[in-house]
């Protein structure tokens, strides 16, 4: 029997009862993130290295009636990752969605960047991402399901001046997505990895955002918008809900059709 268009419609990215754990949280794409997953009907467990950051986020998901709950956790300490889900299932029970989200960039030409900025930039933006995987994947088999996202980035799909650490993390994050896609399936659980491209957020503004770099961006991009961090949580809440359910293991990029 098909299915209807209404039933479509009802089913639409709906993630109703499910938990979400998403890193990142008080960031400014974790934030949009965090709104829309709630949004959808979602548990959110948030968590950030920015416990105030974080707190403000809790208190606003709160204030309008969602089921949240703030997490502090250091994705570069695996003594971190592992209390942060500990305390998740004692708040929430289970983990049905994990997302990604979290990462530190500092833009350093090649020559400069030292052995204690490679090693932060790595242990987070990488080692964060598997140990976290990890750490929640068994919750995730013994509940007979599960969803990854994992959140990577342009500069595995084009060169970009002093992000040679942060875009070698997020190149490893994509080749990480196939392997725990491959591992895992056998459980039900599906892992992807979205890469967008240059999402306008606060930092950007303040850093890297110049009249000039936009206009060669638009000149790249197929389509002449510059994108928001909304339009990476329109694709997380299709890969959390069970609308993406035959897709795993994929690279999907939202960029504006970047050439």
């Amino acid at each position: 029997m098909g299915i209807t268009k209404l039933e479509i419609l009802q089913h639409l990215f709906a993630l109703d009862g499910k938990v979400v754990l998403i890193t990142g949280a008080a960031g400014s794409i974790g934030r949009v993130l965090a709104v829309g997953l709630a949004g959808a009907g979602a548990k959110v467990a948030l968590s950030d290295i920015n416990t105030e950051g974080l707190g403000k986020v809790e208190q606003a998901l709160a204030e309008k009636h969602f089921p949240v709950a703030g997490f502090p956790v250091d994705l570069s300490s695996q003594e971190s990752i592992i209390e942060l889900v500990g305390n998740v299932r004692a708040k929430f029970d289970r983990i049905d969605v994990l997302i990604n989200c979290a990462a530190i960039n500092r833009r350093e030409p090649i020559l400069d960047v030292d052995e204690a900025t490679f090693d932060k930039i790595m242990a987070v933006n990488l080692r964060g991402v598997y140990q976290l995987s990890q750490a929640v994947a068994p919750l995730m088999i013994a509940q007979g399901a599960g969803k990854i996202v994992h959140i990577g980035s342009i500069n595995n799909e084009i060169g970009l001046y002093g992000v040679s650490v942060y875009g070698a993390a997020k190149a490893a994050v994509c080749q990480l997505t196939k392997s725990m896609a491959i591992e895992w399936a056998k459980h039900n659980i599906q892992v992807n990895c979205i890469i967008p491209g240059w999402i306008i957020t606060e930092r950007q503004k303040q850093f890297w955002l110049t009249p000039e770099a936009e206009r060669a961006t638009l000149e790249a991009q197929c389509l002449k918008e510059m994108l928001h961090p909304p339009d990476i949580a329109r694709m997380v809440l299709w890969l959390a809900a069970d609308d993406s359910r035959m897709c795993t293991g994929q690279n999907w990029v939202v960029d504006g059709g970047w050439w």
